[in-house]
């Protein structure tokens, strides 16, 4: 049976599920607990919810960090996409950060991957380096031309630029 949540998912318009979650604080957590779910089609669009529900470093996910990353192996592209968009929103725990590195570079070799989730992982890969200025060499070899070149060119622009912003921290 359809909970309430789920029939807003899945029926309503965006704003109408962004209010709807406004309105009913409870709501959050299910949209947590739907969102790393495999409960298709409603986890993927509760994580694309959340994303625009959530504040930067939301108290109400930081219980939950642990599990969206651990969730992550198991989700399709658009879905890993729309989770990882969420925790580069987050402040995230150093005993995580290694495993998420490592899944976000697996994720980005794939150069058959949708473009959208690769940009999104390299976000947070370059947000991990930041606060880990020794993973820079790794980020250098992850921009050679048989990684990028299935990029647009709008894409690269932002890519390289992430990478300066990158070589601005360490100076």
């Amino acid at each position: 049976m359809e909970t309430a949540l789920e029939y807003i998912l899945a029926n309503t318009y965006k704003k109408d599920m962004i209010a709807y979650v406004d309105s009913h604080p409870e709501a959050f957590e299910q949209l947590i607990l739907l969102a790393i779910s495999e409960k298709q089609p409603y986890a993927w669009r509760a994580a694309w919810l959340m994303w625009s529900c959530m504040k930067e470093n939301d108290t109400r996910l930081q219980a939950y960090i642990k599990n969206i990353i651990s969730s992550l192996p198991g989700k399709k592209e658009d879905h890993q996409r729309e989770l990882i968009k969420i925790l580069i929103n987050m402040e995230i725990a150093e005993e995580y950060e290694g495993f998420l590195f490592n899944l976000c570079v697996s994720i980005w070799g794939k150069t058959h991957t949708k473009p959208s989730i690769r940009f999104s992982v390299f976000k947070m890969i370059i947000k991990i380096a930041k606060k880990h200025p020794d993973l820079s060499h790794e980020i250098i070899y992850l921009i050679q031309d048989q990684y990028i070149n299935s990029l647009s060119p709008v894409v690269k622009k932002s890519i390289f630029k992430m990478i300066k912003e990158l070589e601005l921290n360490k100076i």
